[in-house]
């Protein structure tokens, strides 16, 4: 265990604790968001190529999964010599990019919501899997930076595990973003 405490590519005490509260910090934030709504807050769409308060929850689980089997996948690689190169500055990017709510993505269709998920089904897939997330967040004993994947996005480029896993609630932010600003548009139920 020693030589895992002087090893760069383990997670600092700091690092895991920033993971794991951001995890926890957008889980409750998602609670507080989304169970007070009534059916109309939960269903209203500010426009006929917006998503929904719905949409967006059902969206939240199904993408926590697919991040999560990103840091499972990226853990399955081979160790990568020059992790600490080809992942330098990545946090600062996924942080920048992220919270860029100006710029409009289209989600890949695997994680496009079906509005088939009633509010209960929606936080329940959300919540099991960000319990999954936290709970690796706080037990892993990997060597997360050393293993790396590259994202489908060119811009972000090769990130390590850490980052996949760090991907995870800043993802959740920019959602909660959405959330508020669907909450100011003109006619959103009151």
């Amino acid at each position: 265990m020693a030589e895992a405490e002087n090893d760069d590519s383990y997670l600092t005490g700091e690092e895991r604790a920033q993971i794991v509260s951001l995890l926890r910090q957008t889980y409750d934030q998602v609670l507080a968001a989304v169970q007070p709504l009534n059916a109309s807050q939960w269903g209203f769409r500010p426009g006929l190529d917006r998503w929904s308060i719905a949409l967006i929850t059902e969206h939240l689980g199904v993408v926590e999964a697919s991040l999560f089997r990103q840091v499972e996948r990226a853990l399955k690689t081979e160790s990568n010599r020059s992790w600490f190169l080809d992942t330098r500055g990545k946090n600062e990017l996924i942080v920048r990019l992220l919270a860029d709510r100006s710029d409009k993505r289209d989600a890949p269709p695997a994680v496009v919501p079906t509005g088939n998920v009633d509010k209960e089904g929606a936080l329940r897939v959300f919540f099991e899997r960000r319990a999954q997330s936290i709970a690796f967040a706080e037990t892993t004993a990997e060597p997360l930076k050393a293993h790396t994947l590259d994202h489908h996005r060119a811009e972000v480029g090769t990130i390590n595990a850490y980052q996949w896993l760090l991907y995870i609630p800043l993802h959740t932010r920019r959602h909660l973003n959405q959330i508020e600003e669907i909450q100011t548009v003109s006619g959103y139920p009151g």
